[in-house]
């Protein structure tokens, strides 16, 4: 069975959403909104969409981080009978002219995860650019393998049983550690997956949630956790990478 929807951890961004949303429900995909505890204005403009078929919107009344918003509406689109699941930021930087292709993608291989590989434009901030290298290198040193190409773009497509599997038997990070912290962890359980490229723009709507300083904090503790973790897993990582 493949049965998509998408899935949009929404935190203050009313300006982009509803282009957002008009966009994926164009291509047939229902929405699953996640209000994660945003302003009035916001919470109006969800509210509204909510009201349209195939949109569906689950609030937090305290904000749980993206992470947090993210794996709260993967568990919704599993009780509503979906079977995979595209996360898409509600900040309109994912082409969603690609959303096409990533479902395709997804219903030719359903066991896989499809993972978004960016081609950012000149509206990338550099310092996060920059900084993205370091985590590529910390998640091939976790994972013992080059298998993640990026880890940290958030446009991707989730199997939902083995990612839910994870979320319900990890402690997995809630806030911008969420990304890299589950594809890791989906790897140590030998997870398929699959890379396309697709283009990523900074941001629609001007606003963006990543806090410099605690932010990389944040991420720096998370892949400690997981180098400890991965050299717990190390007989069975390097079982699997030798066996014939």
């Amino acid at each position: 069975m493949h049965n998509p929807c998408a899935v949009i951890p929404v935190y203050n961004h009313e300006t982009a959403i509803t282009t957002v949303v008009d966009a994926l429900l164009a291509q047939g995909l229902p929405c699953i909104l996640v209000d994660d505890a945003s302003e009035p204005s916001c919470a109006r403009v969800l509210d509204t969409l909510a009201g349209r078929d195939k949109v569906f919107l689950v609030r937090l009344t305290v904000n749980q981080g993206k992470g947090g918003a993210v794996m709260t509406g993967l568990r919704e689109a599993a009780r509503l009978g979906f079977s995979h699941a595209l996360q898409v930021d509600a900040d309109g930087q994912h082409d969603l002219q690609d959303v096409a292709r990533f479902v395709e993608a997804s219903r030719a291989y359903p066991q896989a995860m499809i993972c978004g590989y960016p081609q950012f434009d000149e509206s990338v901030p550099k310092g996060r650019l920059y900084a993205r290298y370091l985590t590529h290198v910390m998640v091939w040193i976790n994972t013992l393998s080059l298998q993640i190409r990026d880890s940290m773009c958030g446009f991707r497509v989730y199997p939902l049983a083995p990612t839910l599997a994870v979320i319900d038997s990890a402690k997995v990070g809630k806030r911008m550690d969420f990304d890299s912290d589950i594809l890791v962890r989906l790897s140590w359980r030998n997870q398929p997956m699959r890379w396309l490229h697709t283009r990523v723009h900074y941001p629609l709507d001007g606003v963006s949630h990543f806090r410099l300083w605690h932010d990389n904090a944040l991420i720096s503790s998370m892949h400690t956790r997981l180098f400890f973790g991965m050299l717990l897993r190390l007989p069975v990582i390097l079982w699997r990478r030798l066996k014939p």
